[in-house]
């Protein structure tokens, strides 16, 4: 036997014992994934987008969820494993509207299983560029107001999709009731921009409302 061959013969034989034991544990899960049923399902999955753009936002409400009808062993399809996703790549995108499909590339699935379709079979998105700016705070009060107050601070930053930022006028306050203020100055916890849920505040939205100054 040349030198080359027998090297080869050990290290074919070479632990063997383990390699068979190996080989049967393969064959044996195998044929009980092989011997399992198919099985159909439905889930409903939460979009998840990957590699958006730092200088663009999305300016409309997408698909908050969608539904994928799926095909495979029976044991895949109930197991704790690998969970179903929709991941849309908006990667390289530029403003305006544009329209994903839904199909085989951006559904990930465990081993096995397999997309029989998606409901919807596509999402439109808008996006629009990032932007940012400086709105003063307004006080709501509940009832009537003091003559002389003050809020700290008196104006916020925002940020978000271009045109929703234009639209808001400023930062309003939770309401505060002066019957109810235990001293002269009251923490305000929240400061929410108006019926604009795609905007963002740069900053803790909270505010200091001091009567009387």
């Amino acid at each position: 036997m040349t030198r080359p061959l027998k090297k080869l013969g050990e290290a074919v034989f070479h632990n063997l014992g383990w390699k068979l034991a190996s080989l049967a544990v393969a064959v044996v899960i195998w044929a009980l994934v092989a011997s399992e049923p198919e099985m159909a399902t439905f889930v409903t999955v939460r979009l998840e987008f990957r590699n958006m753009p730092e200088d663009l936002e999305i300016s409309s409400e997408p698909a908050e969820s969608v539904q994928l009808e799926l095909k495979g062993p029976s044991g895949e399809l109930r197991g704790d494993g690998l969970r179903p996703a929709v991941v849309i790549d908006v990667g390289g995108v530029g403003p305006g509207v544009h329209t994903f499909t839904i199909g085989d590339r951006n559904v990930r699935l465990a081993r096995g299983v397999r997309l029989v379709r998606a409901k919807p079979a596509e999402v439109s998105l808008g996006f629009e560029p990032h932007a940012e700016r400086t709105v003063p705070v307004q006080v709501r009060w509940a009832g009537d107001a003091p003559s002389k107050f003050r809020v700290q601070p008196n104006n916020i930053g925002i940020e978000g999709p271009s045109s929703h930022v234009a639209r808001v006028a400023a930062a309003v306050t939770d309401p505060v009731d002066l019957s109810r203020m235990p001293g002269s100055a009251v923490r305000v916890n929240l400061i929410t921009a108006p019926e604009e849920a795609y905007v963002r505040f740069r900053s803790t939205a909270q505010a200091t409302v001091e009567v009387g100054k």
